[in-house]
């Protein structure tokens, strides 16, 4: 997909463009920075532009893939089906009763209401039933998604299987520094760094399950990470999630994302020897 084509409005999401221009992203008055409320995930050349909305809900189902030890074509699977399902915002209606990113039917066994409603529920089940389908770790992504879904437009998940490919590949930490969010840079005085660090820790537990977070020299917060590829998966998870948790920066692997700037990931990250060790994912 490519990217938005700037535009004078109210902020609203836009609606699905099949076949080429981003589908999902907020616009905003021209009197303010067009491109702030996106996410963009760059890989092997191909651009994907996402809401902050549609980036936090990419982000935990690819998160969720990693903690449940999946490779990262389940993400493909489950992120190209959230796309053609919902174009991964959690929808609270849909034909007949579907409902959510999945698109989930509690007649069909998916569980409550509120279960389908819950992001993390939601796609714990869709990974189950995913678990299921035999060989699925090489199946294409349409035929594996179909098994799951049961679609009556099984073909529909091809449309956005370019677009899943890299988003999984970018927040399961493959392909490092490829994801990043403009946002709107934290404001007033933040909160101690032992309230931040339980923040953090909570909101890592239902993607990536219990998380090391520690408080560093300079009220950094440490997170360790056993790899790299766990570091970059953990680092765009929280910056996709910087405006509800109040970060203003992330560092990790020589690189730091800054809330505000526009920039992506930039050189000059924290390293070993300040304020955590080189494989420490470092918030502020």
């Amino acid at each position: 997909m490519g990217l938005l084509t700037k535009a004078a409005a109210v902020v609203v999401p836009i609606g699905l463009v099949v076949g080429g221009i981003a589908y999902g992203v907020s616009r905003h008055s021209a009197s303010s920075d067009s491109t702030l409320g996106q996410c963009t995930t760059k890989v092997d050349g191909l651009t994907v532009v996402l809401t902050a909305e549609q980036a936090r809900n990419a982000s935990l189902i690819s998160a969720i893939s990693i903690r449940r030890g999946m490779p990262a074509h389940a993400a493909t699977i489950a992120l190209a089906t959230a796309l053609q399902e919902s174009k991964l915002y959690n929808l609270r209606g849909g034909d007949r009763d579907s409902l959510g990113l999945f698109q989930q039917r509690h007649s069909q066994g998916w569980g409550t209401r509120q279960q389908i409603l819950d992001p993390v529920h939601a796609t714990n089940a869709f990974y189950d039933a995913l678990a299921r389908v035999p060989g699925y770790e090489t199946l294409p992504v349409t035929v594996a998604a179909q098994r799951v879904q049961r679609s009556g437009y099984p073909s529909a998940y091809a449309v956005y299987e370019s677009d899943a490919r890299a988003l999984a590949s970018a927040l399961t930490g493959y392909s490092p520094a490829a994801f990043s969010c403009h946002l709107s840079a934290a404001t007033g005085t933040p909160a101690p760094a032992a309230q931040r660090a339980v923040r953090l820790r909570r909101a890592l537990a239902p993607a990536f399950g219990a998380t090391a977070v520690s408080v560093a020299s300079g009220s950094h917060l440490d997170l360790a990470a056993a790899n790299r590829t766990r570091g970059w998966a953990l680092a765009s998870y929280v910056v996709s999630h910087a405006s509800a948790l109040g970060v203003s920066g992330v560092s990790y692997d020589g690189r730091s994302w800054t809330a505000g700037s526009d920039r992506g990931w930039q050189s000059g990250g924290q390293r070993s020897g300040a304020t955590g060790s080189a494989a420490d994912v470092v918030v502020d």
